[in-house]
């Protein structure tokens, strides 16, 4: 027990085991219930077992062996002979990529993601580790994380605060050459903010976040960055600057020289003025020569076609809180400001960071291809006398990292029919092609182990839902384990239309009740603090289950996280994508379903526009668009009903053999994954990254020809 417990100490302190499930199934087998009490910490179960359980239960599942076991590949993994990154990144092994973001959604245990683009940067760090590609993490430590989700009686969400404990995670203070803890300061209206410099291994990956929590604030500025998303718009500004001013003053202070900048969305666009304004206070460029340099070796990643979600700070706010980059810039301050400014001579105008971003950025890109062309339309006013497909903005389409979502069965499956490295070639087509070689009846009951623990999930999960807020159990148990198993969880904002199924409760009736070909629904999802709307749409869904006619068909499962979403997305059988297109950028959930073995259903757009080819999944509409809304939410509430009824459903229960597997239903899925798997992975988004953006922006492509 004395050698035991640091070994396993030292495996915590990697959060490499949050994509290693036999290095968490370790922990799980000491005490299950208490792993899922520690939020599947294992640094916080380390503390709360009791040291007589730990032996006991150490020789009863050999532990010690599999610890060893684990900690060789660690080390292994940490010290490789070779990688893509190797051979592939060449210069920037000295001079890595630094990756800023506002989010980042690693695992459940450290809450500093809300939603869709930390999942995303989560994933990115995942990958460029693997892949062995020199990148650093850049983001906030907030201390008070985002906030859960509770239902109250009326089902309207309550959103609450869980601070969590900076001992229960492998953070590290970073110390200078003398070991002191090193500190960073960025200057804020009529004071200084300080933050403390934190790190954490991500793999092979450094993530540095930033922490308020020193004594040199008082309680305003420490409580600049307790919370994700937190305040008004001024706190919001602050917020942004402490990350983007001091995430790079913190990648000076550690001695890091970056050769590229990459900003996952505008929320770290002041890390570019702060990036000219120390060249020009230290080597002293010219201002204008310096913002050319720093654009040059920037590259800026978009996320959003909706309007709203850009964040737009009031002339005086932006003025107040840009003064001092602008003296150490050299520059008027007015010239700065018309930086974030789609006419930079209407001074009164709002300051879009994004908009400094694209200003400031030689290398910008949406997140699928139609989201390319959204964003070219959407920023083509930027760009006076430029047609609108020359507007200066590409996509790399978004990639999940597939350890991270993928169930351990479907691995093995994978493992035993595309080989045991399989996830060295993830990015290849002829790896995936072995899929449809595979027998329909094994891929159908892998499924159905998947798809038999996530109904005890859910089940569960909705039942400690019911007995919270005082309510019967719903008898017989809701969802039948046979019937056709439909998932929608996301963020709920009413361009998702979380309710277009709702808009025919009759005919959603007549579909989900239908005694030979049953079918359930599992929603899951969060609206932001202050969206109200998106609550109410969260209040209409949970509500439905006051209605007889759905209690055992339809779930509504409260704080969608990291964990609730994976594990949905392993054992549904398809999942469900209907917003107004064009609004969804990407959309990376139903990616994860796929590589689990789910089908596809959903509106042309995002990356579905691209990968949808017939037989791979299933489109709502043909992806026209109507110039009323109102007619197109019509009009795809129909095609959807359409498509369930007329080809979802039959193909589910139709063409069954003998052992009661669906053989077209499993040929599609066959499809799915041959066609899909080997496209939309971060591991191909990361090398896209690399090999199109990262090696231009750091001076190093072999070969590179500006356009005639």
């Amino acid at each position: 027990m004395d050698k035991l417990l640091p070994k396993l100490h030292k495996l915590t302190q990697n959060l490499w085991w949050t994509w290693k499930p036999e290095v968490r199934t370790i922990f799980r087998d000491l005490d299950l219930d208490l792993y899922h009490k520690a939020h599947r910490n294992p640094m916080s179960f380390l503390k709360l077992i009791a040291p007589e359980k730990l032996e006991r239960r150490a020789s009863d599942v050999d532990v010690p062996a599999r610890v060893d076991r684990a900690l060789r590949q660690l080390h292994e993994y940490l010290t490789p002979a070779t990688t893509w990154g190797l051979t592939h990144t060449g210069a920037m092994r000295s001079r890595p990529i630094a990756y800023f973001c506002m989010e980042f959604g690693i695992h459940e245990s450290l809450p500093i993601y809300s939603g869709g683009l930390g999942i995303l940067a989560g994933d990115h760090l995942k990958s460029a580790s693997d892949l062995g590609i020199p990148l650093v993490g850049v983001g906030l430590l907030y201390h008070e994380g985002y906030t859960s989700q509770v239902l109250n009686s009326d089902y309207w969400q309550q959103d609450v605060v869980e601070p969590f404990d900076i001992a229960d995670l492998p953070l590290v203070h970073a110390k200078d050459r003398h070991g002191e803890p090193i500190l960073v300061a960025v200057e804020l209206p009529g004071r200084i903010v300080h933050a403390a410099v934190l790190e954490v291994l991500v793999g092979r990956i450094r993530l540095i976040l930033l922490d308020t929590r020193v004594k040199q604030n008082d309680p305003q500025d420490v409580a600049l960055a307790a919370r994700l998303y937190g305040g008004d718009q001024r706190m919001r500004i602050e917020q942004e600057l402490l990350l983007g001013v001091g995430g790079a003053r913190a990648l000076r202070a550690l001695g890091i020289t970056a050769s590229v900048f990459h900003l996952n969305e505008g929320h770290s666009a002041f890390a570019l003025l702060e990036r000219a304004r120390h060249r020009i206070q230290a080597d002293g460029m010219d201002p204008h020569l310096a913002l050319q340099e720093v654009a040059s070796a920037t590259v800026f990643t978009t996320h959003t076609p909706v309007d709203a979600g850009h964040d737009r700070f009031p002339a005086d706010l932006a003025a107040e809180h840009l003064r001092t980059l602008a003296e150490g810039l050299k520059l008027p301050l007015v010239e700065v400001l018309g930086l974030g400014r789609v006419n930079p001579h209407d001074h009164g105008s709002p300051f879009l960071p994004t908009v400094l971003a694209l200003k400031l950025s030689r290398r910008a890109n949406g997140v699928s291809a139609l989201h390319g062309v959204v964003s070219r339309k959407m920023w083509n006013h930027l760009y006076p006398g430029l047609r609108e497909d020359a507007v200066p903005i590409g996509h790399v389409t978004n990639g999940v990292h597939l350890p991270t979502w993928l169930a351990t069965e479907m691995n093995h499956l994978y493992e035993s029919h595309l080989g045991v490295g399989y996830q060295s070639a993830l990015t290849r087509p002829d790896t995936w092609a072995k899929i449809m070689g595979v027998s329909s009846a094994e891929i159908w009951e892998t499924k159905q182990v998947l798809k038999a623990r996530t109904m005890r999930f859910v089940r569960e999960r909705h039942a400690k839902t019911r007995a919270r807020l005082g309510l019967p159990e719903i008898e017989p148990v809701p969802l039948d384990p046979d019937a056709l198993t439909i998932g929608f969880a996301r963020r709920f904002v009413p361009y998702k239309r979380p309710d277009l199924l709702f808009t025919d409760l009759d005919r959603l009736d007549r579909l989900v009740n239908d005694p030979d070909r049953p079918v359930n629904l599992i929603f899951s999802g969060r609206a932001h603090p202050a969206d109200n709307t998106g609550k109410g749409l969260i209040q209409k869904v949970a509500k439905l289950l006051e209605d007889p006619r759905f209690r055992h068909r339809i779930l509504f499962i409260e704080n969608y996280n990291i964990h609730v979403g994976r594990m949905i997305y392993q054992g549904i059988d398809a999942w469900l994508n209907n917003p107004q297109r064009p609004l969804e950028a990407c959309g990376t959930s139903g990616m994860k379903v796929v590589l689990n073995g789910g089908l596809h259903i959903s509106v042309r757009d995002g990356w579905w526009a691209e990968a949808y080819d017939g037989e791979n999944g299933f489109a709502i509409g043909t992806g026209e668009i109507h110039a009323n809304q109102a007619i197109q939410d019509e009009r795809d509430a129909e095609d959807l009903f359409r498509l369930l009824e007329e080809e979802v459903v039959p193909l589910y229960y139709g063409n069954r053999n003998a052992a009661g597997v669906p053989r077209c239903w499993v040929e599609r899925q066959k499809q799915s994954i041959r066609t899909l798997a080997w496209r939309f992975n971060a591991d191909r988004m990361l090398q896209d990254y690399v090999q199109h953006l990262y090696l231009p922006a750091a001076v190093g492509s072999s070969c590179q020809m500006p356009p005639a």
